[in-house]
């Protein structure tokens, strides 16, 4: 899966011409949101969903590989101990969201120190 982060004009219908835009592709979003005009999406066809918001003149403005990571949902602050270990191997947290399984979604500077967080979480949780 990949985000791509979209850049939205800030006015009314720009987030409904984007979500036209990828039904009419037959491009299903997997989570994210909308952050000041900056939208973050997650595709499990990143190529697709490349294809149809050019088509509709919606610019991508970057694509991201993503950390998926599993929280355990009965226990409070587990965003807060795997952002102190990204933090603590000197990993930027730059983009976070839930995606539709309710899994954590990351954006990271660095996908490769951040993947091994992650693992090492994946094993200890």
């Amino acid at each position: 899966m990949k985000d791509l982060a979209i850049a939205l004009d800030h006015r009314p219908g720009a987030l409904a011409e984007m979500g036209e835009a990828l039904g009419e592709a037959g491009v299903s979003i997997e989570g994210g949101g909308v952050f000041g005009g900056v939208a973050h999406f997650l595709f499990h066809d990143a190529q697709a969903a490349r294809a149809a918001l050019d088509r509709a003149g919606i610019r991508v403005a970057g694509e991201h590989d993503v950390l998926v990571q599993k929280l355990r949902q009965d226990e409070p602050g587990q965003l807060g101990k795997i952002a102190r270990r990204m933090a603590d191997a000197g990993v930027n947290i730059e983009v976070q969201y839930s995606d539709h399984d309710h899994n954590l979604i990351l954006v990271v500077d660095d996908i490769e120190r951040g993947r091994a967080v992650s693992e090492e979480w994946k094993r200890h949780a």
